[in-house]
């Protein structure tokens, strides 16, 4: 059984776009029913050690939520639902610049821009580092693994993210041969352990007062995380001034922009320059403007 909550959209928001804005929905413990527009997640209840089963749909311009009975807490996951939709997000200047090109004038039309994220910093940090240097089935199938061996088991069998303590009480060999992690499983440890011990606070780094240079500094010191890392994981905290190149990014800018041939860097960099701080979200609309057709 289920109890229900509606959330006000903002305007001109598009839950569909929003949701598969990228990969993230296709990464457990997120759940999408695609025939039904319907996203589902497994929140972790710290408090009471518990995890609950959520999901989120439109309806009728308005996003109706519906909770697990179990759920105490109501307040907190539509917080949550709010953060993973970037809800409270203020676009609007990226969606001015974008009009003023001919070519980008879809984007505010179609209500793009609004990147998925999870709802801490720390399991946005986890899945990027799963995303490095990799296929995209591997990376699903590390995370699904860190989830099934890991989480907390809901009522329907489901099971949330693991925290950093879970994490941290696991060694190096678990991540190699267990979670198959590869070259990353001491990160995994090393950086569980850090954030166990309050060495380090990812969730710190949603704080909008921080230099985008010194946030870029504080995620390039953990282990594993390189420059797309970095740039990846600031677009899920708001800060788009990095394009966060990758060999898929790569790809899809020499086939739309320069007639299937390979490019140094630097000329990708200049075809974005003139959108500044935006220059991160703008090449990721450019780069998945199909995706965006039937939203």
């Amino acid at each position: 059984m289920w109890k229900s909550r509606y959330l006000e959209a903002p305007e001109g928001f598009n839950f569909r776009a929003t949701v598969k804005s990228h990969g993230w929905y296709d990464l457990q413990p997120f759940h999408y029913d695609d025939s039904h527009c319907k996203l589902a997640y497994v929140f972790y209840d710290a408090g009471r050690g518990k995890a609950v089963n959520a999901q989120i749909s439109e309806i009728n311009g308005k996003l109706l939520i519906e909770l697990d009975t179990s759920v105490s807490d109501e307040s907190r996951i539509v917080d949550q639902f709010r953060h993973i939709l970037r809800l409270d997000e203020p676009i609007s200047d990226f969606y001015s610049l974008m009009a003023k090109r001919a070519q980008f004038a879809w984007v505010s039309q179609t209500g793009a821009g609004r990147l998925l994220r999870s709802p801490t910093v720390f399991e946005d940090l986890v899945k990027t580092l799963c995303t490095t240097n990799c296929s995209w089935s591997l990376t699903r199938s590390m995370v699904k693994k860190l989830v099934s061996e890991l989480g907390v088991i809901s009522k329907s069998g489901s099971r949330s993210f693991p925290s950093a303590e879970t994490m941290a009480a696991r060694d190096e060999s678990f991540y190699r041969d267990t979670i198959r992690g590869g070259y990353r499983s001491p990160y995994f440890v090393e950086l569980a352990e850090s954030v166990a011990e309050g060495k380090i606070d990812p969730e710190t780094w949603l704080d909008p007062e921080i230099p985008s240079e010194e946030l870029r500094k504080q995620i390039l010191s953990v282990k594993g995380c390189g420059q797309y890392a970095a740039d990846n994981l600031m677009k899920l905290l708001g800060r788009y001034d990095g394009l966060a190149l990758d060999s898929w990014l790569r790809a899809q800018f020499y086939k739309k922009h320069n007639r299937g041939k390979k490019c140094p860097d630097k000329k990708i960099e200049r075809s974005y320059k003139e959108f500044g701080e935006w220059k991160g979200l703008a090449i990721w609309c450019d780069m998945t403007e199909d995706r965006h057709a039937n939203n």
